[in-house]
């Protein structure tokens, strides 16, 4: 193991080798077609993205206002000794105020210039989909709407449940997000 990892990614390196030992699943894990990431929920939309984009998942840590910020950041907190901007996804993307809860959590995002924290209502885990359960543009029309439409490319049905694929890369290279002085 390497010692430079983050714990996200150990997580990740000790998930790949016990599934490595469990009968009939590494066939699936580099299945052609199969795509896997983080599920989490926004408001209504339930989201997921790669698992290179997500640097940790926390809990929501204690957050400092800062003064003449945009609505949507919350502030920052100190996580380990660093200072993270903490963004409220929900009003950056649809201009309505999060309520924090317990079962809310933070998802680290790497960033040029350093990580950000983006708050996200309720966190699934992971979440594996197949090229058979992709949607059809038509279908993909609903969660591509506002500002979620320069972010999500595809969506996937498991289930009872149809995820879009969220692209944290893209919004941390957003100017409007990067930019959140007043």
């Amino acid at each position: 193991m390497n010692l430079a990892m983050s714990p996200f990614d150990v997580l990740v390196d000790y998930e790949r080798r016990s599934l490595a030992h469990v009968a009939g699943l590494p066939e699936q894990l580099d299945a052609p077609g199969l795509w896997r990431g983080v599920g989490y929920r926004i408001g209504s939309r339930r989201l997921a993205s790669e698992f290179g984009e997500v640097r940790e998942i926390l809990t929501v840590p204690q957050i400092t206002p800062v003064p003449g910020t945009q609505p949507w950041m919350l502030g920052v907190a100190n996580v380990r000794g660093q200072l993270l901007p903490i963004v409220d996804m929900k009003q950056f993307l649809e201009g309505e105020r999060t309520v924090l809860h317990e079962s809310m959590r933070v998802l680290l995002v790497r960033q040029g210039g350093g990580d950000v924290a983006v708050l996200v209502d309720e966190l699934f885990g992971q979440r594996s989909f197949v090229e058979e359960q992709m949607l059809d543009d038509e279908a993909l029309e609903p969660f591509a709407q506002g500002r979620y439409a320069h972010f999500i490319d595809r969506a996937y049905h498991l289930g009872e449940h149809d995820w879009a694929v969220f692209s944290l890369d893209r919004l941390a290279r957003t100017p409007e997000f990067r930019q959140a002085a007043a």
